[in-house]
C-alpha cells in the first residue's frame, strides 16, 4: 500500500512538472541571435594562388590556419601530395592537434565535352575525391561543371570576363545534359560517404545564378547543393549572389588586398552577411585571398575583415 501511495505521489509530481514546463515552454520565447557570427576557413589555395613560387604544403598552411586564429581549412585537391591514405591520416590528425577542422576539399572536373570517354574519366577522378574527402573526414566537396575551352588561357578568360564561345555545331543545352548526367552518377558515392557536393558559380557553363540554380533543381538532390563564391560574379554580383542563396551550403568569401591577379572586386561583406543571414545560412565562410599582398599579411586581414561582417549584429541596415 505504501509503495502504491509512494508510486501516485512520483507520478503527480511528474505529470505538474510536465505541465508547467508546457506552460513555460509556451510563455517563453527563445530570441533569435543578435549577431550572424559563422565559423571562418582559409581555403588552402590563399596562400598558393597557382604562383609556383608559393606553394606551400598543406601541413604548413594548417599550421599558419591555427596561429592566425581561424576556425578551419579548406584544402585544394591540387596542392595535396597525393591521395595515398597514409598522407591524408597525417593531414586529418596534425589538423586534429591544432584545433583545426577540415572543412572542405576543393576539386576540379570538367564535364563540358563531346567525348564521353572524357566526361567518363573526369566522372571516375570526382568519384576518387569523394572519397578522398570522406578519409579526410571532410563533409563537402566543390565541384565545377567544366567549360568548353574555346579560350585557352586563363589569362585571356579573364580578360573576356569569364565569357567563352560555344563551339560550332554544339549547343549549350547540350552541355547541361552531360554535366546532369555526370553529376547524378557521383551522387550514389557522395551519400555513401556522406559529403555533400556543392556546385560552385565558376567560370564557362556555371558562371551565371541561372545556370547553377538549373542544374542543382533538375537533379534534385540533397546530396549535391551550391557552393556561393562571393567573387565569380562579375555583373550585379548581390541579385546574382542572392539568387543561389537559398541552396547554399558552402560559400567562399574572396578578398583582394594589393589588388586583384585578375580582377579586383569592392565586396560589402556586411551586406552578403545580411544576405546570407536572411537565407538562413549557417555553414563556414572560406576565404580565398587573390590579391597581390604577401599573404602573412593579407590573410590575417582578411580574416578580420569577415569576423567583423559575420561577427556583427546584421539584422537591420
Amino acid at each position: 500500500m505504501l509503495l502504491n501511495r509512494r508510486k501516485m505521489l512520483t507520478s503527480a509530481a511528474a505529470l505538474a512538472g510536465f505541465a508547467l514546463s508546457r506552460k513555460l515552454g509556451a510563455e517563453t520565447q527563445v530570441p533569435a541571435p543578435a549577431t550572424s557570427t559563422r565559423s571562418i576557413a582559409v581555403s588552402t589555395y590563399s596562400f598558393w594562388r597557382f604562383q609556383d613560387d608559393l606553394k606551400l604544403p598543406i601541413e604548413t598552411c594548417i599550421n599558419h590556419a591555427a596561429d592566425w586564429g581561424f576556425d578551419a581549412v579548406e584544402i585544394l585537391h591540387v596542392q595535396m601530395e597525393s591521395d595515398e591514405n597514409s598522407y591524408l591520416q597525417k593531414l586529418k590528425q596534425h589538423a586534429f592537434r591544432l584545433g583545426i577542422a577540415l572543412c572542405g576539399l576543393s576539386t576540379h572536373q570538367g564535364f563540358v565535352s563531346p567525348d564521353k570517354d572524357t566526361r567518363q574519366r573526369n566522372v571516375q577522378h570526382t568519384l576518387g575525391c569523394i572519397e578522398t574527402a570522406y578519409r579526410l573526414g571532410i563533409p563537402t566537396m566543390r565541384v565545377n561543371t567544366g567549360r568548353w575551352g574555346t579560350i585557352k588561357s586563363f589569362d585571356e578568360l579573364m580578360k573576356n570576363r569569364g565569357v567563352e564561345p560555344t563551339p560550332e555545331g554544339r549547343s549549350d543545352e547540350e552541355a547541361f545534359a552531360w554535366v546532369s548526367e555526370s553529376l547524378s552518377q557521383c551522387l550514389p558515392k557522395a551519400a555513401e560517404c556522406g559529403v555533400t557536393l556543392a556546385l560552385e558559380n565558376h567560370w564557362g557553363l556555371s558562371r551565371t545564378a541561372d545556370a547553377i540554380l538549373r542544374i542543382v533543381r533538375e537533379i534534385n538532390s540533397p546530396w549535391l547543393r551550391v557552393l556561393l563564391d562571393t567573387g565569380n560574379f562579375l555583373e550585379e554580383p548581390y541579385a546574382e549572389l542572392e539568387k543561389i542563396a537559398p541552396e547554399t551550403v558552402y560559400v567562399q568569401a574572396k578578398t583582394y588586398f594589393g589588388g586583384g591577379t585578375w580582377y579586383t572586386l569592392d565586396l560589402d561583406y556586411v551586406r552578403i552577411a545580411r544576405l546570407l543571414q536572411k537565407h538562413d545560412y549557417r555553414g563556414y565562410i572560406s576565404l580565398e585571398f587573390e590579391g597581390k599582398e604577401d599573404f602573412r599579411t593579407a590573410i590575417p586581414k582578411s580574416l578580420n575583415l569577415l569576423r567583423d561582417a559575420f561577427g556583427r549584429d546584421v539584422s537591420s541596415p
